[in-house]
Parts: C-alpha cells; structure tokens; sequence
C-alpha cells in the first residue's frame, strides 16, 4: 500500500503565501508524476500543477505566475508554493501521485487526503 500525507494548508489573507507539502510513503518503487489538485465546494476537482519525474512541470492557468511545484525526489515529496493567494483559491487541496509498486505491475494513481486551504479577503 502507498500512502500520500499533506501538510501545510490553513487560513491566510489575501495576497499570503502558503506551502504545502505531500510525501508518499509504503511500498514504493517509482513514481511517475506528483501533483497537487483541488476542489471547491459546490465545483470539480480540478488539476493545479502536476510535475513529471523528469521535472517537466505543467500549471493551470489560475495557477501560472503565482504557484510553484516542487519534487525532492529522495524524500518523496512535492510542494506547492503558493504566492499571492486569492479568496477563489480557497479549496480543499489534494496531492496525487502515480506509483509502482512492483516491477511486474503497472503504475497507480493514488490521493492524499486533502488539506483545507482558506484564503480570506
């Protein structure tokens, strides 16, 4: 079993900054690509910012200019820096990630539990 944890999440006025952090953990052989997502009440879930295991990074445009995905490779973690916070980023943020587990299977997609993001006016 693999396991995602986040951190990181909480209130913040606009124009904050906040990090959020997710490390996976469990039976990992490789992982493809991390990522951050996150829904809104009453909306879908939607991507943010996802990063390959290459470093190929890819944002929403809500997301471009003001977030930055990071991986540390070795501690199995991504983050997520967010800058310049606006109350329509206020959402629950979820890390996804793509792992083996085994050489002999396929690659899975797993989540996080989600971290509350609030961002006050």
């Amino acid at each position: 079993q693999v396991q995602l944890v986040e951190s990181g999440g909480g209130l913040v006025q606009a124009g904050g900054s906040l990090r959020l952090s997710c490390t996976a953990s469990g039976k990992i052989v490789s992982i493809n690509h991390m990522g951050w997502y996150r829904q809104a009440p009453g909306k879908q879930r939607e991507s943010v910012a996802i990063e390959t295991s290459a470093g190929s990074t890819s944002y929403a445009d809500s997301a471009k200019g003001r977030f930055t995905i990071s991986r540390d490779n070795l501690q199995r973690t991504v983050y997520l820096q967010m800058n310049s916070l606006k109350p329509e980023d206020t959402a629950v943020y979820y890390c996804n990630a793509d792992v083996r587990s085994s050489w002999l299977s396929s690659s899975r997609e797993y989540w996080g539990q989600g971290t509350q993001v609030t961002v006050s006016e």
